[in-house]
């Protein structure tokens, strides 16, 4: 099994917080994509083989803006090689109605992902978002009303000014919407994005870490509720809807992925086109794969690695799949007795408590060829 990911990088205006690679939706940057995308499918092509394809990822930017004729075209290329196939489309609620969605399930969408980060308009506001939340909310209904019977929601928290109640106005309005899945996230200011240059003013206005744990804690109780069931430390989903692209990603499945700036994981190689839409087709015009980044990593990074990132789903990882070294396993014993890992039937998952400081976690499990590093260099 394998899963491909597109990245179409048009947006109609960048988000402050954004440090993916996007461009602005210039007409004139339409066929110059449509044209790398076909040139890299070809080249990519052999590579596949005849291994069935699991899901297929249009992200971005705003895929949504490419259009569903030139979607179609990349799905016509693809052709039966993947029949029972998940299809994600994301989109921004402000660029999508009932009848351009009906076009995308026609040409062969069947999972939308809907860029929403909140239904309460002062967040909206902060975060200078284009849509309302009305508009939101009409688009996950137009989505509904198109065909789509999976449905999934951004949502962020930590947001600057964002207090317990103006959560929970967002969070009481989520068991009204027709929506299998949402995705989770607390801002984080990146590097080099407008946010970045504000921090100093936006900083003071973040909730502290005691109101972060009161607004994640209050989201995983009331998601609950409506049915969505945590299985990843940031996805929600009602039973059945999990991501099959996203799964993919926390246990390693291979994928490949097209477009400038996107990411594929092959071989146990991880490499990345080059974020730039001229230099990515000029290179494949001269046939050359636009590659501008490529690593490898040696075992036992490789295993530390994939564990750390599989220890995000809530049922946790299976042991038996590794030849982990005895400092991992000493590792993961000492995570335990500590409280931030419990057994489970085939190995480890994340405690409560865990949950909460996950990052903290998977460093120090990816953190061992560090620590052997440095008892070589002593020796």
């Amino acid at each position: 099994m394998i899963s491909l990911y597109f990245h179409i990088p048009f947006c109609s205006k960048k988000c402050p917080y954004c440090h993916f690679y996007v461009i602005p939706n210039k007409a004139a940057y339409h066929p110059l994509l449509a044209e790398g995308l076909e040139r890299e499918w070809q080249m990519r092509l052999p590579q596949t083989g005849k291994a069935p394809i699991q899901s297929i990822y249009f992200g971005g930017g705003t895929p949504s803006l490419f259009g569903p004729a030139q979607i179609g075209q990349v799905l016509q290329r693809i052709g039966n090689r993947a029949p029972d196939c998940e299809i994600t489309l994301e989109a921004n609620p402000e660029e999508i109605d009932e009848a351009r969605l009906c076009l995308f399930r026609e040409v062969g969408i069947n999972r939308l992902s809907l860029g929403v980060q909140s239904l309460d308009d002062r967040s909206l506001q902060t975060l200078e978002r284009i849509h309302t939340a009305s508009k939101a909310k009409e688009a996950i209904f137009a989505a509904k009303q198109a065909g789509f019977d999976n449905i999934s929601i951004d949502l962020m928290y930590d947001l600057p000014g964002q207090t317990e109640a103006s959560w929970r106005y967002t969070l009481d309005q989520i068991g009204d919407l027709p929506i299998t899945h949402l995705s989770l996230y607390n801002l984080t200011i990146e590097p080099h994005t407008p946010f970045d240059r504000r921090k100093a003013t936006l900083l003071p206005l973040i909730p502290p870490p005691e109101l972060s744990l009161k607004l994640l804690q209050s989201a995983v109780e009331e998601l609950e509720k409506k049915g969505l069931h945590r299985y990843e430390i940031s996805a929600f989903a009602k039973a059945g809807c999990e991501s099959k692209h996203n799964v993919g990603y926390w246990i390693g499945r291979p994928f490949l992925g097209f477009g400038p700036s996107a990411f594929s994981f092959w071989e146990g190689s991880r490499f990345r086109n080059t974020p730039n839409l001229n230099k990515y087709t000029k290179l494949l015009n001269e046939g050359k794969f636009p590659v501008d980044f490529k690593e490898k990593l040696p075992y036992p990074a490789n295993v530390n690695e994939q564990l750390a990132v599989e220890l995000r789903l809530i049922r946790g990882v299976d042991l038996s799949k590794w030849e982990l070294p005895e400092e991992t396993l000493i590792t993961l014993d000492r995570l335990e007795k500590g409280g931030l890992l419990e057994k489970s039937p085939t190995g480890y998952r994340l405690s409560e408590r865990g949950l909460l400081v996950y990052d903290s976690v998977a460093e120090d499990i990816i953190s061992y060829d560090v620590r052997v590093s440095e008892a070589e260099n002593r020796t």
